[in-house]
């Protein structure tokens, strides 16, 4: 089979590059390069195309880099600064998979070859004749809900190889193989980012604004902030508080003040109750006109845990998530991930709106 691998120099996608060469696929592989919002390179990936190209010459197989430093900030940087601007929590690594992993590079490269794979933990199955995105067998690196928003035709043309395996696992082949990057760090932080701190990210392009912390509870003053941007719904730490701990439960956007309340159990924090918009399936809807209501498990962050709840729609054509514990921060512009409670077949995501103030 002809594969187009995504590499990043990290050891996952070189342990993926090694499974797919031993099961004796003709692989090229592509790293995708994007450069800093300033127009300027960024260390961090010339490392990784160092690594990269370590990767290559070990397996004797081609390297390509592509550039889709543009679409890249057109898109899910755009999408990103829109959405914090407006208020809201946004997810750039699941726009940055669906428009450009899986949109722009498919559609320009991927679409000369049978199918892609990459590093991600994550599995599909077949079932009725249809192919489903599944979760890893590791439920603490599983990345299904970076996933929750690709296409059915997207879906079609991607492979996992590192689904079954468990990530002690992923690291044992590389220090087995001696694959050059077997002891490197995993990456953390937004997808294609580097080494950029996301706070100052956000201060480059939307700059700070002083505003009021109030307790919601009894509405005195207890601190300022730099700007609403930088805070999101069920937010505990960088709030520069004493006495906590305290929680950002509510925004007013238009005034510029940031709701906070004390206490590890303020009901403030919790609901059972998530209105979702916009929602997305990936292979079908498992929507049942015979039934009020559809058992599922969902996800509004990324965690190994799944949390039992219903899914019912309502009569403004959205959903209404009834989960069967309290949800800690509910932020609106996340996305709810949901799941198959049995098979663990990963459906689809929607938009958080919940209780929206002032937007």
């Amino acid at each position: 089979m002809k594969v187009a691998a995504l590499i990043s120099g990290g050891v996952d996608s070189a342990v993926a590059v090694h499974l797919l060469k031993e099961q004796g696929h003709d692989i090229t592989l592509f790293y995708i390069r994007i450069g800093m919002d300033n127009g300027e390179g960024d260390c961090s990936a010339e490392e990784d195309i160092e690594m990269c190209s370590l990767i290559a010459k070990r397996y004797g197989l081609p390297l390509e880099i592509v550039s889709l430093h543009q679409e890249y900030w057109d898109n899910v940087m755009e999408y990103a600064l829109r959405t914090v601007k407006a208020g809201l929590t946004p997810n750039p690594d699941l726009m940055c998979n669906k428009m450009i992993k899986f949109g722009f590079f498919e559609q320009r490269w991927g679409k000369d070859f049978d199918i892609t794979a990459t590093g991600h933990y994550a599995s599909t199955l077949v079932a009725n004749d249809k192919k489903w995105l599944a979760t890893a067998v590791d439920p603490v690196k599983d990345q299904t809900d970076f996933l929750a928003q690709i296409s059915y035709e997207q879906l079609l043309h991607l492979t996992f190889p590192l689904g079954n395996l468990p990530k002690y696992k992923v690291r044992e082949i590389a220090v087995e193989t001696k694959l050059p990057n077997a002891y490197r760090k995993d990456s953390q932080g937004i997808c294609f980012l580097g080494k950029i701190n996301y706070n100052d990210f956000i201060r480059r392009h939307l700059g700070e604004k002083k505003g009021a912390v109030i307790e919601l509870e009894t509405g005195r003053k207890i601190g300022e902030h730099k700007g609403f941007w930088f805070h999101t719904i069920g937010q505990r730490k960088g709030l520069g508080l004493s006495g906590g701990p305290w929680y950002v439960v509510k925004k007013n956007i238009h005034d510029n003040v940031i709701y906070v309340s004390q206490g590890y159990d303020t009901d403030k924090q919790y609901s059972r109750l998530i209105h979702i918009d916009e929602m997305h399936f990936i292979t079908e809807d498992p929507w049942s006109a015979n039934s009020n209501e559809v058992e599922i498990t969902f996800k509004n962050r990324h965690s190994p845990e799944f949390n039992k709840a219903t899914l019912t729609r309502s009569a403004d054509g959205g959903y209404v998530i009834n989960s069967q514990n309290k949800i800690q921060g509910i932020a609106p512009g996340q996305y709810a991930v949901l799941y198959d409670p049995l098979s663990k077949i990963c459906f689809g995501s929607g938009v958080i709106t919940g209780q929206r103030v002032n937007f």
